[in-house]
């Protein structure tokens, strides 16, 4: 999904609900001046199904929209207050949006390098073929052979696979959920993200009239299987036991920092305010580490290339001085 877009769609649909348009006729309004794709069909099928009745916790359950987004527009409408928590929804995810486009950044040097890399393996091993293939027997059977395979250098093709074998892992980490949210609260940059993620989720559902332990629930459904909905769920074992500090609860925690539980602590009894602070400071260190993961990606992809250009070239310099050396012992 679109977080930007989706943002931008909460937004306009808060602006119409606060003139007093009803929801089905803003989600009609609303598709009508939509592009075409998955948010707009999802919409216009929530639309379709509040026209014909149903009500909207079961027409909201039978989208495929975020499960986060589906209980605050419930809590939105329990508290008669829908324009609002379509604003914060719409604040919320133009941030994931933010965080989401900084992170894909960081994919854009290690892809050119890649396509570098292949581009010039599948050069040098087509040239390396024809010139070996034209050399004299001799002269071929000279040629060290730990440097060929089928008449290939095989150190042309050594940055290009270990360059793919990196990506197809960043790729598997990508496309199979348990392993991207495992290392999601563990690598720089992304824990940060996900801690400001986590604030503002807990930020905006308790200034909707959620409670606490309501929220952690939440919370805890959205990150089921990750370091962090381990220490969710001894959250709630403790509220439940009657701590009532947020310092106190959280005590013991393993994904989460103790400058997080302190920041939230800070609100004192308003705990929203204090899950706002979180959010901004781990939004902005999530946003510093990205940019400095950004600024070394540049110089760490030039060395790189560097390498392999040094890697790709050895074969080539083993060829001539052997060259040499045979036109030496012949005398020519």
């Amino acid at each position: 999904m679109n977080y930007d877009e989706f943002a931008f769609v909460n937004l306009q649909l808060a602006g119409m609900l606060r003139s007093g348009m009803p929801l089905e006729g803003a989600l009609r309004q609303l598709c009508a001046t939509m592009q075409r794709g998955g948010l707009q069909t999802e919409l216009k099928k929530l639309e379709a199904a509040l026209a014909t009745g149903t009500p909207l916790p079961e027409a909201l359950a039978a989208r495929q929209l975020p499960d986060f987004y589906r209980k605050m527009i419930q809590v939105g409408v329990s508290s008669n207050d829908l324009p609002g928590v379509l604003t914060m929804l719409a604040d919320y995810y133009q941030k994931v949006s933010s965080v989401a486009a900084r992170l894909k950044g960081l994919m854009v040097y290690p892809v050119i390098v890649l396509l570098a890399s292949l581009g010039l393996s599948f050069f040098l091993a087509s040239s390396f073929r024809t010139f070996t293939r034209d050399l004299p027997e001799l002269l071929r059977d000279s040629m060290p052979r730990m440097v060929f395979a089928e008449g290939v250098p095989v150190m042309i093709w050594m940055p290009f696979f270990s360059l793919a074998a990196v990506s197809t892992f960043v790729l598997l980490v990508i496309i199979v959920p348990p392993l991207r949210r495992s290392l999601r609260w563990r690598l720089p940059g992304f824990k940060e993200a996900g801690l400001s993620q986590l604030a503002s989720a807990m930020d905006l559902m308790l200034k909707s009239g959620t409670n606490l332990n309501d929220a952690l629930a939440l919370l805890r459904c959205m990150e089921m299987k990750t370091p962090v909905g381990k220490d969710i769920a001894r959250w709630q074992t403790r509220l439940a036991a009657g701590h009532a500090q947020f310092q106190e609860i959280t005590a013991g925690s393993k994904a989460v920092p103790p400058l997080f539980s302190w920041l939230v602590n800070s609100g004192g009894e308003n705990l929203a305010e204090g899950f706002r602070r979180a959010a901004e400071i781990y939004y902005a260190r999530a946003v510093h580490r990205i940019e400095m993961l950004l600024y070394a990606a540049l110089p760490v992809s030039i060395l790189f290339l560097g390498v392999m250009l040094v890697s790709q070239a050895y074969p080539l310099v083993q060829m001539f001085f052997g060259a040499a050396n045979l036109m030496d012992q012949l005398g020519l």
